[in-house]
């Protein structure tokens, strides 16, 4: 049987397994030009809690009934495609289960994974965490050498990389985590300038301190308070890239409130702008070239955090917004399988 995560009702608040069902399929059957995909892990995104609400954002939301919307990546176990072999390692939106069917490949399809990638790691550091950070930083932010770059979100699996990406551009990368493990683990691993521990210390007072002169570049994953400490301390010409803002919680119809003190982007003559990823799928092949070089030289680093079994994907989803994860939130949904 397949097991599955069906959404059944949509959350007012936080997520919890109430919004969905624990069901049990039969095993799909591929048909022509298609292949069966025992699912592996599956990536777990705070983007995931728009998707529950009932407005569109960036893609439609899921729907009742719905097997839960989420990428993930496995091994083809049964086969009737030219383009995908029986143990083939893919990626692709495999849902809340543990059998998925693959046919098209392209943005929203499945894809091989490439030869020599650990295939988890294509739903972190080669996945939308890392593309995300690329682009954000590297076309959005245009963090050049020598500027000083705040990142909120530090310890998570965009602000990771996208400090680092900083970094390896020639900033100086000031992060914002919370508790101190979350902390040392930006400086000391990450390798971050600093870090800001929100939970102990005051941002805006150490922002004085850690860049008197004010931050060229904002990646911000945080919204809220941190925002607006954030607009207090830019530099003229500043940059705020608009990633997200877990703070929120991203309930519907409340993605945050307007920044009580956005007038300073005119007095400092900075530039605000959001992005999504998928808008960018021309830069994509530059970014992957220049995270594997990276990652390859050991210049660049990225966590996971790991709950284990199908079950914990609604707890794990509810833990991004309690600031359970260090980097990447997974879920291990299968020991590796055999080919048969």
């Amino acid at each position: 049987m397949n097991h599955q995560w069906v959404l059944t009702s949509r959350p007012h608040d936080e997520v919890s397994e109430a919004c969905f069902e624990w069901r049990q399929a039969p095993v799909p059957t591929p048909g022509p030009g298609e292949a069966l995909v025992r699912v592996v892990w599956l990536s777990i995104e705070p983007t995931q809690r728009t998707w529950l609400n009932p407005h569109a954002t960036y893609i439609p939301p899921v729907e009742p009934g719905e097997v839960m919307r989420g990428v993930g990546v496995g091994q083809v176990i049964t086969s009737r495609s030219e383009r995908l072999a029986v143990g083939d390692w893919v990626t692709g939106m495999t849902g809340w289960q543990e059998y998925a069917l693959a046919g098209d490949a392209g943005l929203f399809g499945f894809n091989k994974v490439p030869d020599g990638i650990d295939p988890k790691a294509m739903l972190n550091l080669y996945g939308a965490s890392g593309l995300t950070a690329w682009i954000g930083m590297t076309d959005v932010g245009r963090a050049a050498p020598g500027e000083t770059v705040l990142v909120s979100g530090a310890a998570g699996s965009v602000g990771s990389i996208a400090g680092q990406v900083a970094r390896l551009r020639g900033c100086r990368v000031i992060g914002i985590a919370g508790g101190p493990l979350k902390a040392d683990w930006v400086t000391r691993v990450a390798r971050f300038d600093a870090c800001i521990d929100y939970k102990s210390e005051d941002v805006r007072t150490r922002l004085l301190t850690l860049a008197p002169k004010g931050v060229d570049v904002f990646f911000d994953n945080v919204g809220g308070p941190v925002l607006e400490a954030a607009l207090d301390h830019l530099a003229v010409r500043a940059r705020v890239v608009l990633c997200g803002a877990v703070s929120s919680g991203y309930k519907d119809h409340d993605y945050g409130t307007t920044p009580r003190n956005y007038m300073q982007l005119a007095f400092k003559r900075a530039r605000m702008e959001g992005f999504i990823f998928l808008d960018h799928v021309p830069r994509f092949p530059e970014a992957f070239r220049e995270l594997c070089t990276w990652a390859a030289r050991g210049e660049l680093v990225h966590a996971e955090t790991i709950a284990e079994g199908l079950e914990q994907a609604p707890s794990a989803l509810r833990g991004l917004f309690e600031g359970r994860n260090l980097g990447k939130q997974l879920v291990r949904v299968a020991a590796i399988p055999s080919p048969r």
